[in-house]
């Protein structure tokens, strides 16, 4: 392979990264660069195969994070659906419209044709979506959460689509596919001893390229198709996640092959940037389609317009799409290059918008509230608290013993948070006070109602990461109480004092002093360990947190 592709690719995915946009403009740039030095998609056919491997991965690695019944929400399921009929109906008439006033690129298209360039814009990107919520934080926030159920339903349709182009029915064999859930134990159970090296990705690509793509392949199916059942299906395995994390890389390499194929099709025109440019033009009433069904299934305000901002752009799989459609003949080539030229520029102006998504909220507040549906969706309600004196955020082992300690002193003034509804419903049924939120989430700061009384808040959340974006959060709602955190490294305690935590416990060495002192009492001398052999930093920890919880 032609050394200049590695040195311009990595090149230009570096100079892109550095003004803050996803590297895949970067690699459709070296595309069109490398075809300016004389080199195409004939010229470097293992660029296809690699090409055709990233898409396959990227369908099983959806798969393998796909939770059905995340789907199976109204604003989900139905959002989505309604959104792809009602852009593509837009874009239709614009795309018509433009066509009777003399564009070329569309002049002499038929209706099909438009459908099919509609259908690829009516898609957002995952790439940049999961970027943009990766580095806010916001994954597991209500609005992340419904972007990404929007854009799975989504890469559904697209996949729907690839199976469709096949243009073949299949054969009497797919039946047997229906057995395929039948094998779930036995996959399971390899999937079990593969270990967590070579072995686990080894699996993983055994499960897409094999079970998927050839399995489904040779019955006449889509091989995009199996990847994605496949990852479906073993996406209920405790190491689901970490396949994913093990593949990840794999995936990424193999799309950035994609993005520079695009590019190997030949360099843009003016007519063509033009073209592009208009067509970014029209991603505002995408993301007003997305603002009004998301408020239409009783969504806050801000959740809807963040979310909304999060998919407004067009999508790789808008030109997965369109390459299927070039290389099937059903659409030009040239506008394989215009979708691409489309997608860079709609990157360019969202990622701005995204980075000032609140800004523009807070200034438009009163207007957008008017746009909301009562009563709100039960998961975007505010969250009453009551009038409780602790509060401790992360109702795990920690906390829940922190709870029960606190609760043999102020049995009705305390409250625990849990992001998971099982461990609320469990707390709940042991007679614990705890409600649903994520104080990791903005979300999550954002519905609390306040808390007049509360005095101590005890941050008992296993990452550090998460209690530091929780005592920026006090600070920015005025907290005036005491804080308690804990830590796992000594590192850690010094950033959160500094962050203004009063008292800090390292469960390392909390531990440590805990198991002597149970050696000392259980083995050496009863006596001695009830005399005060504590070690000295426990003693210390012991110190700082007693005073927070005492009655004023």
């Amino acid at each position: 392979m032609e050394p200049a592709i590695f040195i311009i690719t990595l090149l230009c995915g570096i100079l892109v990264s550095r003004v803050g946009l996803p590297p895949l403009i970067g690699y459709l740039a070296a595309g069109f660069l490398l075809f300016v030095f004389g080199i195409d998609e004939n010229s470097v056919p293992l660029l296809q195969t690699l090409a055709d491997l990233g898409v396959t991965l990227l369908l099983f690695a959806i798969g393998l994070k796909l939770d059905l019944k995340s789907l199976l929400k109204a604003e989900v399921w139905a959002g989505s659906s309604l959104h792809l009929v009602g852009s593509m109906m837009f874009f239709v008439a614009v795309l018509k419209l433009l066509a009777l006033l003399g564009l070329d690129r569309l002049v002499g298209l038929d209706l099909n044709q438009l459908l099919l360039i509609s259908f690829a814009l009516s898609f957002s990107s995952t790439v940049f979506a999961v970027k943009v919520l990766d580095e806010s934080g916001d994954t597991q926030a209500l609005y992340g959460r419904v972007a990404i159920g929007i854009l799975i339903m989504q890469d559904i349709f697209a996949v729907l689509f690839l199976t469709i182009s096949k243009g073949e029915f299949p054969s009497v064999y797919a039946l047997g596919l229906l057995l395929l859930p039948l094998l779930k134990p036995l996959i399971y159970k390899i999937f079990d001893r593969v270990g967590h090296g070579e072995m686990l990705v080894l699996f993983g690509l055994s499960m897409a390229l094999v079970m998927g793509v050839w399995l489904f392949e040779s019955v006449g199916l889509k091989p995009d198709l199996g990847a994605l059942i496949m990852g479906i299906l073993l996406a209920g395995h405790a190491k689901s996640s970490e396949l994913a994390k093990s593949i990840y890389y794999f995936k990424e390499l193999f799309l950035v092959a994609f993005f520079l194929t695009i590019g190997l099709n030949g360099l843009p025109t003016i007519e063509d940037v033009g073209l592009a440019a208009l067509l970014v033009l029209l991603i505002p009433v995408k993301v007003m389609m997305f603002f009004s069904l998301l408020t239409h299934f009783k969504l806050r305000a801000r959740t809807a317009i963040f979310a909304s901002f999060n998919l407004g752009n067009y999508s790789e799989f808008g030109l997965i799409v369109a390459s299927v459609a070039a290389y099937k003949g059903w659409l030009p080539a040239e506008w394989l290059v215009i979708i691409a030229v489309a997608l860079s520029i709609s990157f360019l102006v969202a990622a701005p918008l995204n980075a000032n998504v609140n800004r523009i909220y807070q200034r438009y507040h009163a207007k957008l509230l008017g746009k909301e549906k009562h009563p709100l969706h039960p998961e975007d309600r505010p969250i009453a608290i009551g009038k409780p004196r602790f509060l401790i955020l992360g109702m795990g082992r920690i906390g829940s013993g922190a709870y029960d300690e606190l609760k043999s002193i102020y049995p009705d003034e305390i409250l625990g948070i849990e992001h998971k509804q099982e461990l609320v419903d469990f707390h709940l049924s042991e007679g614990r006070n705890v409600v649903q939120g994520d104080a990791s989430d903005t979300d999550f700061w954002e519905k609390l109602e306040r808390a007049p009384e509360l005095e101590v808040v005890l941050l008992a959340m296993p990452h550090h990461i998460g209690n530091m974006f929780a005592v920026e959060q006090l600070k920015r709602l005025n907290y005036k109480g005491k804080i308690s955190a804990i830590v796992q490294y000594s590192e850690d305690a010094t950033a959160l004092k500094e962050a203004g935590v009063e008292a800090v416990y390292n469960l390392y060495e909390a531990a440590g002093a805990g198991f002597v002192d149970h050696v000392v009492k259980e083995l050496i001398d009863p006596q001695v360990a009830t005399s005060g052999l504590v070690h000295a930093d426990h003693a210390e920890a012991e110190k700082e947190i007693a005073p927070t919880l005492s009655k004023p």
